[in-house]
């Protein structure tokens, strides 16, 4: 029986960083292929030309990992979680967290910004429930829906979508994320008078594409993933779970993908992932008015709690401007 292309690809990659053959054989074993077949299969993908071409180019990588597991056992040496604080200035924020690369939830920062009341899910459908929004469904149908969402683009009043979210119960199927740029509209366009300016946090001129909007259910799911920038993960309405791994264990996340992990970090499958087995994992919640702050290049993966409304920007109000991480996938 020959291994799935999805199996396939974990072996080369497994062998490639320099995972025991052995190991590998008994975690096919363990998703059911036969023993003597497995071993075969591992031999078959160590002979691979690519495999076999890839074996110098993995060695110089091997001392950036190395280097990379220097700073995580740092990290980890230092047990420092994800900090909550409260009055936090702009030029804290600045020193503390963002150039010194660390998530921070500020619990107070959306304190007095009208959208804590005006961007309630009743609120949104009393007014603008008659705007026609795109929102993503049929998520739950499609495995591959974080990476390739056009298929689940579809239109709907926001009053039926919203009411769906208060009555449908917990779901991944249904959710306004930010590829719908509901901001965009000129329909909706009012919500940002509901934005408080934040000197020294959110660029005070709005830009383009930097302020981003997410509606859903409980139960809304987006996989384990970095972002190319910092962002600032304001939380509305309901609660939000995050699971967060430094951006300097990206050999143990089993990046294939662009900017998408393999892992559940929730549930990791660590036959599969043995790598992500040391790495550190903060999981922590936000709730409405908090905001937590991600670092450009940590992974986080997201779970709704409640019935959720978030809000995200991406043009920050620091010197040189939002740094970037330039991937290659």
């Amino acid at each position: 029986m020959a291994l799935s292309p999805s199996w396939d690809a974990w072996l080369s990659e497994n062998l490639l960083r320099g995972v025991p053959g052995e190991a590998l054989a008994r975690a096919l074993v363990a998703g059911g292929v036969a023993p003597e077949e497995a071993r075969a299969e591992v031999a078959r993908a160590g002979r691979h030309p690519a495999v076999e071409a890839g074996g110098p180019y993995g060695a110089r990588a091997a001392e950036v990992v190395a280097l990379l597991d220097a700073r995580a056992s740092l990290h980890g040496q230092s047990r420092r979680g994800v900090e909550r604080r409260r009055g936090v200035s702009a030029e804290e924020f600045q020193a503390r967290y963002y150039r010194a690369h660390r998530p921070v939830v500020l619990e107070d920062f959306l304190e007095g910004w009208p959208l804590l009341e005006r961007w309630r899910p009743e609120a949104l459908a009393r007014d603008y429930g008659d705007v026609e929004v795109e929102v993503m469904a049929g998520r739950e149908a499609r495995a591959d829906h974080d990476m390739s969402p056009d298929a689940c683009r579809t239109v709907m009043r926001l009053a039926d979508f919203l009411h769906r979210l208060e009555h449908g119960g917990p779901t991944n199927d249904l959710y306004l994320t930010a590829r719908n740029f509901a901001l965009e509209r000129p329909e909706l366009r009012g919500l940002l008078e509901d934005l408080r300016p934040a000197p020294g946090f959110v660029y005070p001129k709005r830009q383009h594409g930097g302020i981003k909007l997410w509606v859903g259910p409980a139960g809304t799911r987006t996989a384990l993933h970095h972002d190319v920038d910092s962002v600032l993960f304001c939380q509305v309405h309901g609660r939000k779970r995050f699971w967060l791994v430094p951006s300097f264990e990206t050999p143990r996340l089993y990046n294939r993908e662009h900017v998408w992990s393999a892992v559940d970090a929730a549930a990791p499958d660590l036959e599969r992932f043995p790598d992500f087995a040391t790495a550190h994992v903060h999981e922590v919640v936000v709730g409405p008015g908090e905001m937590l702050f991600i670092p450009v290049g940590w992974w986080h993966q997201v779970y709704a709690l409640d019935v959720s409304v978030s809000l995200t920007f991406q043009s920050l109000d620091v010197p040189g401007g939002n740094a970037r991480w330039h991937t290659f996938g």
